[in-house]
């Protein structure tokens, strides 16, 4: 049975890339066969190829085309619907490269850009793309200082959305951060969806480790 989740986060900078190749090689230790998409980056210096999208590529069970992973990658690292004024963000062409990539794998998970409500294009957003794809949402949130208001209201803004948002993973991004398992708990009562993992804080990323945090009930 194909399966595919869209990830989306608190805001941008909070652990969407490692919660989402901590999620390939999680489905991959089951024996999925796994690919990934970023279908929008901004901040693309190495041949117009973005960092983040290259380690969900290089990650994928099988060989993907970049193109198919990241169709749009502007190079300025600034908000989508600026960075593409010349080259806007056209839904019908992510919805090809899915699904393409969809036909490749058990397993598609597909990263968003910034939070919930960042915008792609003059019209549209990331909430936008995620209905539009159809896809059951992962909440990523970037466990910091103000980390409970951003993901009630991240979660708020979902369930209005009407899509199905099925369990969020605390990501550890503040190696400095106070009270961090009391603010997860207070997070983890707060939502009515289930907490599928935490992420700790690591100086570099050992994507089997953090993999070995996640559990989708």
């Amino acid at each position: 049975m194909k399966q595919g989740f869209f990830i989306t986060g608190t805001d941008t900078n909070v652990g969407k890339t490692w919660a989402t190749i901590a999620l390939i090689r999680y489905f991959k230790k089951l024996g999925k066969v796994v690919v990934g998409m970023k279908p929008v980056a901004a901040g693309c210096e190495l041949n117009n190829r973005n960092e983040d999208a290259l380690l969900i590529q290089t990650n994928a069970s099988v060989q993907v085309p970049y193109d198919l992973i990241n169709p749009y990658a502007y190079e300025q690292a600034v908000s989508p619907h600026i960075a593409g004024i010349n080259n806007p963000v056209e839904f019908g062409k992510v919805i090809e490269c899915y699904a393409a990539l969809k036909e490749m794998a058990d397993v598609v998970i597909v990263e968003g850009a910034g939070g919930w409500y960042a915008p792609l294009n003059a019209q549209q957003d990331i909430s936008d793309l995620a209905i539009t794809l159809g896809l059951p949402i992962i909440l990523v949130v970037g466990i910091k200082l103000g980390c409970i208001n951003h993901a009630k209201l991240t979660y708020q803004a979902i369930k209005q959305s009407g899509t199905i948002c099925v369990g969020w993973i605390a990501v550890c991004v503040d190696a400095d951060m106070l009270n961090t398992d009391e603010n997860i708990d207070t997070i983890k009562h707060l939502m009515p969806v289930p907490l599928l993992g935490v992420l700790p804080h690591t100086p570099k990323a050992d994507f089997d480790f953090l993999a070995e945090k996640i559990e989708i009930i």
